[in-house]
């Protein structure tokens, strides 16, 4: 008998096709997020799992699903999984890094481009009809933006996201300052960046963008006093996690003129709104895009499928993310 997974969402048929020839598969189908209820239930006879960021997997879940032996999360971010728990349990748990990387890095840069440029506020223009009804073709000063090329770039999180942004900003002849836990003098050396104190980098940089993991030491890191260190021409770009940055503060600072303005792809919620935040002009808004690329996602799918082949081969998963787990279970489903 094949062991039997639970997807959360539909992936990409890919993905799907290749677990098919190793499990029995179920999926939701709903694209909404199944109700916590429904996901207790659907766990109670299932030896793996793929997961979406929006669902805790914690140990109510774990409770709930005795046969339960690795879980495949569907995002390079795992802090919707108790990591500790699971590890706790001798549960396995994946991620699918890589095959977004140049997805994600690229949509930074469609964001930091977006708003520098006020490419949406130009849009609305042109659509509105308000373009025509002013009557105006051209003129010298409507809507100026903000110089990209040959300025300076901050990026927090120098990880492989974070390294591929800075690839990009060397076409754009840009000054690179990173931030990250550890100095990598390797990618300084190839890329020519600089590292520099959170603090620092917030001073120096033109565009600022966030690309770390959410953790208890990242939450909000991005707060009213470090807004306040940044320049009132400079652009911040989140393309990390929502909670990296305090909502409440940044709209203060884009009121106020703290800072020219924000991307954002990422929310302390999500789906997510506010009236404050969406009415300003000096924000373009994604929801959640950065993987949004037919290759990235089929990546992932494979990757998620990979995984879980692996582990019912009684092989260590590429990606496995709590790799403490190996003391407590070998990898298969006997």
């Amino acid at each position: 008998m094949k062991p039997k997974v639970f997807i959360t969402r539909r992936i990409p048929e890919n993905g799907i096709e290749i677990l098919k020839g190793h499990f029995e598969v179920e999926v939701w189908e709903d694209e909404h997020e199944i109700p916590r209820e429904v996901l207790l239930e659907k766990v109670r006879d299932v030896d793996a799992l793929v997961t979406m960021l929006s669902e805790r997997i914690d140990a109510e879940v774990f409770d709930a699903a005795p046969r339960l032996r690795v879980v495949a999360n569907y995002a390079v971010g795992y802090d919707n999984v108790d990591i500790e728990e699971a590890t706790k349990r001798g549960i396995y748990v994946t991620n699918t890094p890589d095959v977004l990387t140049n997805a994600t890095a690229d949509f930074a840069w469609a964001l930091l481009l977006a708003t520098a440029r006020r490419l949406v506020e130009g849009d609305t223009f042109v659509r509105s009809g308000e373009w025509k009804r002013k009557g105006v073709a051209w003129h010298p000063l409507m809507y100026l933006g903000h110089d990209v090329y040959g300025k300076t770039v901050g990026i927090v999180g120098f990880g492989r996201i974070g390294q591929a942004i800075a690839r990009r900003a060397k076409g754009f002849g840009m000054r690179i300052l990173y931030n990250a836990r550890s100095r990598k003098p390797d990618v300084e050396k190839e890329l020519g960046a600089e590292f520099r104190p959170l603090e620092e980098l917030l001073k120096e940089s033109d565009f600022v963008v966030l690309a770390v993991p959410l953790t208890k030491e990242t939450h909000h890191m991005i707060n009213e006093e470090r807004l306040k260190l940044m320049k009132p021409t400079a652009i911040l770009v989140n393309i990390a996690r929502g909670k990296v940055v305090d909502t409440g503060a940044l709209i203060k600072a884009l009121e106020e003129g703290w800072i020219a303005g924000a991307g954002l792809d990422v929310f302390e919620e999500e789906p997510y709104y506010n009236e404050e935040l969406f009415a300003l002009k000096n924000v373009v808004l994604a929801p959640h895009l950065g993987s949004a690329t037919h290759g990235a996602r089929e990546g992932m799918a494979e990757l998620v499928a990979r995984n879980l082949i692996a582990f019912k081969n009684g092989e260590i998963p590429p990606t496995l993310v709590n790799k403490k787990v190996l003391n407590a279970r070998k990898p298969g489903f006997e």
